[in-house]
């Protein structure tokens, strides 16, 4: 069925590459089709925080995080932020987010689907970058999470749901944890650590190495702006970019927060959102973890890299057009250098590099996998929000089930774009 059949892949991020590795396994020409460079800053698996954590399962809004918003607007430097002049365009979005955490059974739900695609994640990256040529940035070495107290811990619903789909976890009492890390502040008494967990050590290079890949095994790579597709009754024709039409027999919508437009283009409005994230990463830095962690009090993910210590996390809703607030960036270093005291407040500002972009979000906290209305040629993949790494491996693979029209591995019903149409 696919011998000979050219799919175009919009996008060259992590979702994109491994889509096009997965499509040439099954016989497809591939072209990708991404104006900017595969693995470079202007792109979300640039910035990730390079968590492969295979228990993120848990949607952003969860009960009673609407008592929240109120806050969220008048704080532009909290957790998640909303700026006011944006609020009138997000608030469909953002009603939508709500009520999907309404009740615990639908963060269940969620967790339930979210753990089906993420399961095993860190075992299909190693593979991915094995066949790349870079297993050295793919560790499967666990992660560590870190709370005030143990009652933290207990009384947060995303640690009793995710024991319920099946993620276990060692805990750590404070002992054990200076043991382990005896760099970390001791005001966190207590941790846990998910042992199936990985990192990736540097995900800018690990997606231009598969990218890499994927030309080498046949990809071709167009550097232009996708504007749309065109279609003859329900077949596709061909992808529309900025410098011309390229022909094809299939495509995959994978450009991150910029497939809104793409999709609304034939006939699917979707409700997807840019989480905009921030990261802060210090050189050579005198103090650290050992191991890969987040701070539940900073919400914030603390991760090695080749490059630096990298510490990344919180949100902003405020669109894709508006310039970033690097004062989110500053609040991130301030929590580094609090959760490791050893770590100069005075580090030189040639040391410590900062970054800006924007995660693909779905309300619901789950992308979309599945058909376009228009036609079964075209398949979407994107809206992966804090899971877009961890996520791309599995999604790749079911997006080559799609086009092949073979059964996909996991249920794609909880991910289909139906659900918001």
């Amino acid at each position: 069925m696919s011998e000979g059949r050219h799919v175009a892949i919009i996008g060259a991020g992590a979702v994109g590459v491994i889509s096009a590795i997965e499509a040439l396994r099954e016989g497809y020409r591939v072209t990708l089709i991404d104006a900017g460079e595969p693995g470079g800053e202007q792109a979300a698996s640039y910035g990730n925080a390079g968590w492969l954590s295979s228990h993120s399962v848990i949607p952003p809004a969860e009960p009673g995080v609407w008592k929240k918003v109120p806050g969220y607007l008048v704080d532009p430097l909290g957790p998640l932020a909303i700026r006011w002049s944006y609020l009138p365009k997000a608030l469909p979005w953002l009603v939508k987010y709500l009520l999907s955490g309404w009740t615990e059974a639908r963060v269940e739900t969620t967790a339930f689907a979210l753990r089906g695609l993420l399961k095993d994640a860190p075992q299909l990256h190693r593979k991915l970058a094995e066949e790349a040529g870079v297993p050295e940035l793919i560790e499967r070495n666990g992660v560590m999470h870190v709370f005030p107290s143990r009652g933290n811990f207990d009384n947060d619903l995303g640690w009793r749901v995710r024991k319920r789909v099946g993620v276990e976890c060692l805990e750590l009492s404070s002992d054990e944890m200076r043991q382990r890390e005896p760099d970390l502040h001791p005001r966190y008494t207590f941790g846990v650590v998910v042992e199936e967990a990985g990192r990736c050590r540097d995900p800018g290079a690990y997606v231009a190495a598969l990218a890499q890949h994927a030309l080498a095994s046949g990809a071709k790579l167009v550097r232009a702006k996708a504007i749309g597709l065109k279609l003859s009754g329900n077949k596709l024709v061909a992808v529309l970019t900025e410098t011309g039409e390229i022909a094809c027999d299939a495509a995959v919508i994978a450009a991150g927060a910029h497939s809104k437009r793409l999709t609304a283009s034939i006939g699917d409005p979707l409700p997807l959102e840019t989480e905009r994230g921030y990261h802060v990463m210090i050189e050579n830095p005198e103090s650290g973890p050992r191991s890969s962690m987040m701070a539940s009090d900073a919400k914030m993910v603390v991760n090695w890299t080749d490059k630096g210590l990298r510490a990344a996390g919180t949100v902003e809703i405020a669109g894709l057009e508006a310039a970033p607030n690097w004062k989110r960036a500053e609040i991130l270093r301030n929590h580094l250098v609090s959760m490791f005291p050893k770590l100069p407040t005075d580090i030189p500002a040639s040391r410590i590099k900062t970054w800006f972009g924007h995660r693909p979000s779905m309300p619901d906290g789950r992308p979309c996998i599945g058909y376009a209305r228009a036609s079964r040629d075209i398949v979407y993949a994107f809206g992966h929000g804090h899971i877009g790494l961890v996520g791309s491996a599995r999604t790749g693979r079911l997006v080559a089930q799609l086009l092949s029209g073979k059964p996909p591995e996991i249920p794609l019903a909880p991910f289909s774009p139906d659900r918001f149409l």
